[in-house]
């Protein structure tokens, strides 16, 4: 274990950087709502091109269409600069203005406004304020408040996901735990291992992570501090240690631990390493995911014949089958507003995403298969990623209306959305 923890900390100390993921939308809404984003004003050269960072966020949405910059009749910066009547004719509904300026002591404000076009006014405006090296952050803030002024829903545009990449034959193969931007900017190798890594998975305040790693074919499971690059063991046991999930207040993770002989799900103090078994059966339970109140853990077992999601009340310790649909339902995940759960379905066209209605307990798939895994939940409840075949990742809508392709070199897997950071 000494070697992969020596390697964990020498690559959070050097934060590799590695090749961003393709982006590619398949699928977009018919009718995307038109908009201009109009070349941000500002006292210099910028090591961002903000501009360009919102107006990427809002195409890739597959919710907006922007206008190219050789349509634009005008640059305004200021509400009172505005000639609506010019974007009115090049059939913009909504226009994003602004500037950057410098502030003293380092960093920069970024200044915009949203203008409805047909109705002639502002919608929103407001400050952001960027660190220096947070120019980019910023952008993808603006980005997120025009987002929820325009559609209602809170962007996500300014948050980070993690995946598992695998490079090389078998024997010479390297994994690596990968975080970046949303949008795959800025990617990060934050561990490495000659064995597997899986199931990483966020802690609530986006500051540490928990996965699983290999030595010599035995697994652990690690917490991660990811500004420090600090990695402690938080369980290694023999057998399956596997799986692990947050609790809501970060304070303990629900992991599949068979020590006693049969994979069951645990509950492990972060602090104290202390655990405590929650269910017991005959059958294989792993998988844990926890409710966003804290109350009920979802987890798979196949104590029904099949892997079926159950989901157990911490408090009374019932257990009910909550899956119906298809030969089998796995890998669940509650939505931000435990309203519904994400999960694996298979049925006669392989192993597809799909979302079930805790009330009423429909199920609606939302990918096309054959061999669609680890879905996760963006903080906003509105889009999934996952992985699919082929070693790519895919991310679609929970209306299903837009579908986007991410990839890169080598296999991409095990993809995780992080929380809002606020």
């Amino acid at each position: 274990m000494k070697r992969l923890l020596l390697a964990a900390s020498l690559l959070f100390n050097t934060a590799l950087a590695h090749a961003e993921l393709n982006i590619v939308i398949d699928e977009g809404v018919t009718g995307a709502l038109p908009i201009a984003v109009v070349p941000f004003k500002s006292d210099g050269r910028l090591p961002v091109d903000v501009t360009e960072v919102i107006k990427a966020d809002l195409e890739r949405s597959g919710l907006f269409e922007a206008l190219s910059e050789d349509r634009m009749l005008a640059r305004p910066s200021r509400p009172e600069d505005v000639q609506f009547q010019n974007w009115r004719t090049a059939d913009v509904d909504n226009l994003v203005i602004g500037e950057v300026t410098r502030v003293n002591g380092g960093g920069y404000n970024i200044r915009f406004h949203l203008m409805d076009v047909y109705r002639g006014k502002q919608v929103i405006g407001y400050d952001v304020p960027a660190t220096q090296n947070g120019l980019r952050s910023g952008a993808h803030r603006v980005a997120d408040f025009v987002f929820q002024a325009l559609t209602g829903q809170r962007g996500v545009f300014n948050t980070r996901i993690a995946y598992i990449t695998a490079n090389g034959e078998i024997g010479q193969r390297r994994y690596e735990l990968i975080v970046a931007d949303a949008d795959g900017h800025d990617p990060r190798a934050i561990v490495r291992s000659a064995e597997p890594l899986m199931s990483p998975a966020w802690a609530p305040d986006r500051r540490k992570m928990a996965y699983v790693a290999f030595d010599d074919g035995e697994s652990a499971i690690f917490v991660h501090e990811l500004r420090s690059g600090v990695a402690r063991e938080l369980v290694r046991k023999p057998g399956i240690n596997g799986a692990p999930a947050w609790s809501p207040d970060g304070k303990k993770i629900a992991a599949a631990l068979s020590f006693s002989g049969n994979p069951e799900i645990y509950i492990i103090d972060v602090e104290t390493g202390a655990e405590r078994q929650v269910t017991n059966s005959s059958a294989i339970d792993t998988e844990p995911t926890w409710s966003p109140d804290g109350k009920k853990i979802a987890f798979t077992s196949d104590r029904g014949g099949q892997p079926q999601i159950y989901e157990l009340d911490l408090a009374s310790g019932d257990v009910r089958r909550l899956t119906y649909d298809g030969r089998s339902n796995a890998r669940a995940q509650y939505a931000p507003d435990g309203e519904s759960l994400v999960l694996v379905n298979l049925d006669q066209q392989g192993y597809r995403i799909g979302v079930l209605e805790l009330d009423s307990r429909q199920m609606r798939i939302l990918s096309k298969g054959p061999l669609d895994e680890s879905p996760s939940f963006a903080p906003n409840g509105g889009v999934i990623m996952y992985a699919r075949s082929g070693g790519q990742l895919a991310t679609a809508t929970t209306d299903g209306r837009v579908r986007q392709s991410l990839s890169q070199q080598g296999t991409v897997r095990e993809p995780a959305w992080s929380p809002y950071l606020n």
